[in-house]
């Protein structure tokens, strides 16, 4: 014991960079022989050695901790609004929320704290759903393909539109849809080249527009070489009204 005491007092004297944390461990022993009873007011019997070994019964460092429920202090996007009372594990509560200020322990105090605000007059969200930031800002960078026939005669519905976003992932109703304001027919080769936007309304709230380009499709001869990356590359507008809007919005990298 000496010798340990000795090198570690050594170890901190010499090491100025040693960081010494706190450290809160709890271990539940048990006795496996306990030791005899005896009189009241009499000389407790000299324990032996077999009274000093213990059983583990619990190590509170490997044991799993409680659930921890906190309130959420002003919108997290895709995860709540200001006051939804959240119960997460410990480690992810204090990491993701009480350490970078977005939520506080749901205390009583706290939680009357939301409740007299509860009643103040509501001030209008600023999203309609925690995913509809995420969800506007995944349209507004995609790039949607429309597949359309290069041998039959079409006139471009909003159906069409509804199925090109179910095949890139998107479920999106018909009355969601806002066409573009002339109509788009085909087969046309010329509309291969140029791009129009959608506008599409989510939770009948939020609002995006979503570029959109005009695939031709046909098999054997008829069919068009494929381009690599040709989501990438600008294209020219189909409707002039409409360039502005589309030389602003982002494209995938």
């Amino acid at each position: 014991m000496f010798g340990i005491r000795t090198a570690l007092s050594k170890t901190i004297a010499n090491g100025p960079n040693l960081l010494h944390q706190q450290t809160r461990n709890t271990f539940i022993l048990k006795r496996r022989w306990p030791p005899p009873l005896h009189k009241q007011g009499g000389k407790p019997a000299k324990l032996k050695a077999r009274h000093f070994i213990y059983d583990l019964v619990e190590d509170t460092c490997v044991s799993k901790k409680q659930d921890v429920q906190i309130i959420l202090n002003q919108f997290v996007e895709g995860v709540g609004n200001t006051g939804d009372l959240l119960t997460l594990r410990p480690t992810i509560a204090y990491r993701d929320f009480l350490m970078p200020g977005l939520a506080v322990y749901a205390s009583p105090e706290n939680i009357s704290k939301f409740k007299v605000e509860e009643n103040k007059p509501k001030v209008e969200a600023e999203f309609s759903s925690p995913y509809a930031q995420r969800t506007v800002g995944c349209l507004s960078r995609l790039v949607l393909q429309i597949t359309m026939s290069k041998t039959n005669p079409w006139t471009l519905e909003p159906w069409h539109v509804k199925t090109s976003f179910r095949k890139a992932g998107f479920v999106v109703p018909e009355h969601a849809i806002t066409m573009p304001p002339v109509k788009i027919s085909g087969p046309d080769l010329e509309l291969q080249e140029k791009e129009f936007y959608v506008t599409v309304k989510v939770n009948n709230k939020e609002q995006v527009n979503v570029r959109c380009r005009i695939h031709h499709w046909a098999t054997g001869l008829e069919r068009l070489a494929w381009q690599k990356e040709h989501w990438k590359k600008p294209m020219q507008a189909l409707i002039p009204e409409q360039a502005a809007i589309l030389e602003s919005m982002p494209l995938p990298q």
